[in-house]
């Protein structure tokens, strides 16, 4: 029997990828993962993808939330939080555990669990431990779903100071004096690890930065002019993570730079300068999300320097083994030579962020670049790659 002329099913339009961007977090940088994942949400496309907005509150909860990008951005100095944004108190989303399901569900006690869908990729916007540090990376692996940014080594690696340099000078780029202080050395001999530090600083000389080896967005760092500003220093740095590190203050000027990852391999973008801001001693947390110090974009470089500083960022961008995105932060010293002082691979991505303001000046506007990140996790596996 013929069917060319019975009732047609109208064609089931194909479904959207489904994006689930995870933000929040138990990092001290939680409340900028807010704000980026506030700006992610504003730019990406509507008409290419289905978003699923997730947050990850302080205490580790996972949580359904609003898709309200306008109550995720700083207000009166102060970044929002997950808590804030949640529809429940007490519900709680989980992800696939099954690499054959990418089925997400939300549970809250005593009702039954809903099922919210198939997820294609994460875009995880956290910064600092329990997210940018291969943590999150990892279950992601174990659960078979494509994420933005790099993998668990990669990110691992951009996450710890220490490892990174090692990295990047295996690799032949040119990394600033450092030491490390590890958690047992200070809680087992605090006057001998004092005196490595001391030590350093009569070596290398006055001012040192003291900072956690394991955070971002410049957040418990102290710059030490002198001996009597050592132990609040390495005080402070402890809030945010046992293991610290200082470093010799370069003489130079501040030069950034993004690697974004496209189909035939990373480009990377225009360089950007910062420069010092006029009430803070350096590029601190305040300058770069509260007061909104302006970098220069592109940086005021020769044709030659900015080639370089270019070539030097892929160059990290491929030793650490990145995918996805990284922004690469230098030294210009004043003997002419760049040093890098660390990569970030997941770098702040606000509008106002150095990284999608670097690329806005090399052609590439903020919900473009949201676009290739997503596509460029798409074409990925998960697993050994």
């Amino acid at each position: 029997m013929s069917t060319q002329n019975l009732p047609q099913s109208p064609a089931q339009p194909p479904r959207k990828p489904r994006v689930a961007v995870v933000f929040g977090g138990r990092s001290s940088e939680h409340g900028i993962s807010v704000v980026t994942a506030g700006a992610v949400l504003r730019a990406i496309d509507r008409t290419k993808y289905d978003v699923l907005p997730i947050g990850i509150t302080r205490d580790g909860r996972w949580a359904l939330t609003a898709d309200e990008p306008e109550r995720m951005a700083i207000a009166d100095r102060r970044t929002p939080s997950v808590d804030e944004l949640a529809e429940s108190g007490e519900g709680g989303v989980l992800l696939p555990v099954d690499p054959a399901s990418r089925e997400v569900v939300y549970s809250e006690p005593g009702s039954v669990p809903k099922v919210l869908g198939d997820v294609d990729v994460v875009f995880p916007v956290l910064h600092g431990p329990y997210g940018e540090d291969g943590t999150l990376q990892g279950m992601l692996e174990l659960s078979g779903v494509p994420y933005v940014g790099s993998g668990v080594l990669a990110s691992a690696v951009g996450q710890d100071k220490e490892y990174m340099k090692r990295v990047l000078t295996s690799f032949g780029l040119r990394v600033g004096p450092y030491v490390v202080i590890r958690p047992r050395e200070w809680q087992q001999d605090e006057a001998a690890a004092r005196r490595r530090i001391v030590d350093f600083a009569g070596e290398h000389g006055w001012p040192v930065f003291v900072k956690p080896a394991r955070a971002g967005s410049s957040i418990g760092i102290t710059k030490v002019e002198d001996l009597s500003g050592l132990d609040e220093a390495v005080a402070e740095a402890q809030r945010h993570d046992p293991k610290i590190l200082v470093e010799a203050a370069l003489r130079g000027r501040e030069i950034e730079c993004g690697v974004l990852e496209f189909v035939d391999g990373p480009r990377a973008s225009l360089p950007a300068e910062i420069p010092p801001p006029d009430a803070q001693a350096y590029y601190d947390f305040e300058a770069k999300y509260i007061d909104s110090t302006p970098g220069l974009v592109p940086a005021p470089l020769t044709d030659e320097e900015t080639a370089e500083v270019r070539r030097l960022a892929v160059q990290a961008f491929d030793a650490a083994s990145c995918e996805g995105l990284v922004r690469a932060d230098f030294f210009l010293t004043e003997d002419g030579e760049f040093v890098i002082n660390e990569i970030n691979t997941m770098p702040g991505f606000t509008p106002i962020s150095m990284y999608p303001q670097m690329w806005q000046a090399t052609g590439i506007s903020y919900p473009e670049l949201v676009d290739l990140l997503v596509g460029a996790a798409l074409r990925r596996t998960t697993g050994l790659r």
